[in-house]
């Protein structure tokens, strides 16, 4: 097998990698931007520029240390999007913390399991979000906390029996809760205590620290917490922007969430490495805000999943609004169907937009699409690779398949993760001792170097010895009329050992005449 018939990619580039920890790359932004807008948090009336989010970050990173938080303890994050998240994520990178990032949707158990995971020593915490009391529910998990509160002595660590490790409890806002610090309450603490902290720690953090844990969810087990540092998501948001030609000038809507590395990674880093301005519609997504921001702030990129985009393209006021400012953006999380990509191209003006494909374990792009790409190549593939990321596809024995051949999509380079907290056994699993991580993903890679992503490992249906990709069908279903939205899976079958179920959204008013007997004659 000549070498050149091998599916494998390594990413070359011009621009070295950046080797810089998050807190300075905020520190230089504000250097070259600080009176350029850094942060609009639309639903929240708040507007920062450079200057002033280093400033904020820079108070509640001192109030961090003034607690007595150590570098290297893990501070959680569990807040739907606002402009405290951002300010958090940089304050607790610049004390030497590492942030763990909450699903805004965890309940008590998971909230319990995660915290007592990685051995959280604060939370900050949101009062409440859609249906969710975040306070009563921090509440009912750690009662110690209002029991044991000093007025006098706010600072004093908390003894919590379900969460041995956890010290500090930290409300967003100002609002007076029993038992937890405020918000602004540690923005005065940093205050008082001044910048010398700061400045003598700065110099101590390393990019290869650990800096961050996502937790990921499998088919099987408890999530587990992807542990990356400065280095895998500094320079993954640089290049992520890089490719979409991001200048100073450049306003991006983020409304995916900052949990994930699509809002903390590819949005937030992705801009302030870029000097870009960042815009946050709302709480959470809603298609009407993302189109008024969109219109209000002149967004000129626009971030989310193709059925954002969808929901979005499907408002009824759609065409009211004016997103004439917008060029490029970034879909990501799964495929894009053609028809999606032509209106998205066509009636929401991103000419420009990209495909990104990659996983959290990979801080996380892989591959990307370029902005000239052609359209069969943006919704057929998923791009081509990024720079200083190396990709094979291999079979079942882990020898690298010829291109065009599918297999399992492997990555490697400085944007794999350090491990899974806490856990080598599955990290193990997951690297190989040639650091290899191995995605699950089964793909194929065309001469180019465009690679395809063709389905799951896990997520292949065997029905009766027959290997069925989701993928395949849902490509198929997509291109019926009254259709917006589908998802394929297998489901237990007596006899077959596994069924194919399909799980469909109509489009519009076809809910009342889309019906099984449609689809399968369709």
């Amino acid at each position: 097998m000549r070498a050149s018939s091998v599916s494998y990619v390594a990413g070359t580039s011009d621009t070295p990698l950046l080797y810089e920890t998050v807190g300075q790359c905020l520190d230089k932004a504000a250097i070259q931007h600080g009176e350029r807008p850094a942060l609009v948090a639309c639903h929240q009336n708040i507007r920062l520029t450079y200057s002033e989010l280093q400033h904020e970050a820079d108070l509640m990173a001192a109030g961090f240390i003034a607690m007595g938080l150590k570098p290297g303890e893990r501070i959680g994050l569990w807040a739907p999007n606002c402009a405290e998240w951002v300010v958090v994520q940089f304050a607790s990178a610049k004390a030497g913390l590492v942030l763990v990032n909450v699903n805004p949707a965890y309940r008590l158990s998971e909230l319990e399991y995660a915290l007592d995971k990685v051995e959280c020593a604060a939370l900050v915490f949101a009062d409440q979000f859609k249906t969710s009391n975040y306070l009563e529910m921090v509440n009912t998990l750690a009662p110690e906390f209002a029991e044991q509160f000093d007025q006098n002595e706010p600072l004093q660590p908390t003894q919590c029996e379900k969460l041995p490790h956890l010290r500090h409890t930290i409300l967003i806002g100002n609002q007076l809760a029993e038992g937890h610090l405020a918000y602004g309450d540690v923005r005065a603490l940093g205050e008082a205590a001044g910048s010398k902290n700061i400045t003598t720690l700065g110099p101590l953090l390393q990019p290869d620290d650990p800096i961050n844990i996502q937790f990921t969810s499998g088919t099987t087990g408890f999530p587990k917490g992807a542990t990356l540092t400065h280095h895998n998501i500094v320079n993954n948001g640089y290049f992520v922007a890089k490719r979409q030609n991001f200048t100073e000038q450049d306003i991006l809507c983020i409304p995916v969430p900052l949990y994930h590395c699509f809002g903390m990674v590819m949005g937030v880093l992705g801009c302030v490495t870029h000097g870009a301005c960042m815009v946050f519609p709302d709480q959470a997504f809603e298609p009407k805000s993302v189109l008024a921001a969109v219109q209000s702030e002149k967004c000129t990129a626009l971030y989310g999943v193709p059925t954002m985009f969808i929901a979005e393209l499907e408002d009824p006021s759609f065409s009211d609004y004016d997103l004439s400012s917008l060029r490029t953006g970034a879909m990501a999380g799964s495929p894009c169907p053609v028809e999606i990509m032509n209106r998205v191209i066509k009636d929401m003006n991103m000419s420009q937009v990209t495909i990104a494909y990659g996983m959290t374990e990979t801080s996380p792009v892989s591959f990307q699409s370029k902005l000239d790409d052609p359209i069969e190549k943006r919704v057929g593939t998923v791009g081509q690779i990024q720079p200083f990321v190396e990709v094979k596809i291999v079979d079942e024995m882990g020898r690298t398949v010829e291109r065009g051949l599918q297999g399992e999509l492997c990555t490697r380079g400085y944007s794999v993760m350090l491990g899974y907290w806490n856990d080598d056994a599955r990290t193990n699993e997951a690297i190989d001792k040639s650091g290899w991580m191995h995605t699950g993903d089964l793909a194929t890679m065309d001469e180019q170097g465009y690679v395809k992503i063709t389905g799951r490992l896990k997520d292949m249906i065997i029905r009766g010895g027959e290997n069925i990709y989701p993928r395949e069908i849902e490509e198929f279903l997509y291109t019926h009329p009254n259709i917006q939205d589908v998802q394929v899976f297998g489901v237990p079958h007596e006899k077959l050992g596994e069924e194919v179920c399909a799980w469909i959204l109509p489009r519009g008013d076809a809910a009342d005449t889309l019906n099984l007997q449609h689809i399968k004659a369709f």
